[in-house]
């Protein structure tokens, strides 16, 4: 196996026996968050000794922004990776450079995986990528510190705001300074996105666009959510939130520094590592609702795995995809390093949900995600989502209300869907 980061390659030694003559190499992207690239490799490894064939492992980037662009940038000379980790967003952008699973997959395996997450990987009805593990957005709590102050579970977002601000000056008072309420991504990238859809659809306001790819996102609901957060930064966020991305978050909530946290399920195996602060003090719930009136969404995240209609090898880069994607290997995943499986019954199995209990309150989330518009816009969702972001973060950085900032974003997008037709 080797592997190499940011195209820098770093050989290993070949691990296992060359079970064939006709044993080729082949490669694969992995991710570098949490546990991601030591599972990817460890399941890498297994399969390289099954069947002889060696495989380079490609460590990407953190941001899925600049794993996009350098996705684009191997397409554009076909040079892609044989097996490609594709984020769920990014089938409409890909598809034109991928295989086409159908005839490799028999559909009663398909069927054992979430819909919503199989249908996003089908363009124009290609399959073009194949569940790995998903995500969702989820609340991680200090549960040690909502007993102590004897204070439940937020349900709703003003819930939070004022248990966050209660137990921040309490803590503060007691002697933690760093103490903050709550934490999540801010930056102005595909994370804010996630994030902003969740406070949106939690009250009521939608999506960004509507199935035929109209403008939706200038409505009072979507305006009262944006508001809503921008009163959090400086209060209950830090400042320094509106340049947050996962990691940052985890990395002042793991420190014992925050006592709410939105993060994607990776946390929690990391939350609970020997060496954490808070190890045996988390909680992970749903996101809350925006109001009694809201409800609870989390933006579907994950990732699958693709082939490169530019791989020499495909039938033997397909065997690779089949077997990561595999029951076994996600459930490996999944209580290692608490990945969402995309396989439904792996949410009734004993050794998951013990490793991950807040797994079996997922499954309702998963079924109903908050979904990003990748489908319906296509080529134009860097465009779209990159509007979105950029608009929500101008006013959680004072530089605009949410009124004004939305009704300018819906006529963006608007010029946008004209300009794809």
């Amino acid at each position: 196996m080797k592997i190499a980061s940011l195209g820098i390659v770093a050989s290993t030694a070949l691990l296992g026996l060359t079970l064939s003559a006709q044993a080729v190499e082949i490669s694969i992207t992995c991710g570098s968050v949490g546990k991601d690239a030591k599972l990817c490799q460890n399941n890498v490894e297994t399969w390289e000794k099954q069947t002889g064939h060696q495989v380079k492992i490609i460590l990407m980037p953190q941001s899925t922004t600049v794993q996009l662009a350098l996705h684009q940038q191997w397409m554009a000379s076909q040079s892609t990776p044989d097996v490609i980790k594709s984020d769920v967003i990014w089938p409409g952008l890909l598809a034109n450079h991928l295989v086409d699973l159908s005839s490799y997959v028999d559909k009663s395996i398909l069927k054992q995986h979430f819909p919503a997450i199989v249908e996003a990987g089908t363009v124009k009805g290609r399959l073009v990528g194949i569940p790995w593990f998903t995500d969702v957005g989820v609340l991680y709590y200090r549960q040690d510190l909502l007993e102590k102050y004897k204070l439940p579970v937020p349900t709703t977002w003003a819930e939070l705001a004022t248990t966050a601000k209660t137990i921040q000056e309490a803590e503060r008072k007691a002697g933690n300074a760093k103490m903050w309420g709550f934490v999540w991504q801010g930056r102005a990238y595909e994370g804010l996105t996630c994030d902003a859809l969740e406070w949106i659809a939690s009250y009521g306001g939608g999506a960004i666009v509507n199935e035929l790819g109209q403008s939706t996102v200038y409505n009072p609901q979507a305006i009262k959510a944006i508001d809503n957060v921008a009163k959090w930064v400086n209060t209950i966020s830090p400042p320094g939130v509106l340049n947050y991305a996962e990691e940052d978050a985890r990395g002042l909530f793991q420190s014992g520094n925050a006592v709410f946290m939105r993060n994607w399920p990776y946390a929690w195996a990391l939350s609970q590592n020997e060496d954490s602060p808070v190890k045996g003090k988390v909680g992970v719930t749903v996101l809350p609702k925006g109001g009694q009136s809201g409800q609870h969404a989390g933006t579907l995240g994950g990732w699958q795995l693709a082939v490169s209609k530019y791989s020499k090898h495909p039938d033997i880069a397909v065997d690779l995809v089949l077997y990561l994607t595999s029951q076994e290997r996600q459930k490996k995943q999944a209580i290692e390093g608490s990945f969402l499986p995309t396989i439904v019954a792996l949410y009734q199995d004993q050794a998951v949900l013990e490793a991950n209990p807040f797994f079996a309150q997922l499954e309702n989330s998963l079924k109903n995600p908050v979904v990003r518009p990748s489908r319906i816009t296509g080529s134009q969702y860097n465009k779209v989502s990159t509007a979105f972001w950029n608009a929500v973060h101008s006013v959680l950085s004072g530089r605009a209300n949410a009124r004004d900032s939305l009704k300018r974003l819906s006529r963006k997008l608007e010029r946008i869907r004209r300009n794809r037709r």
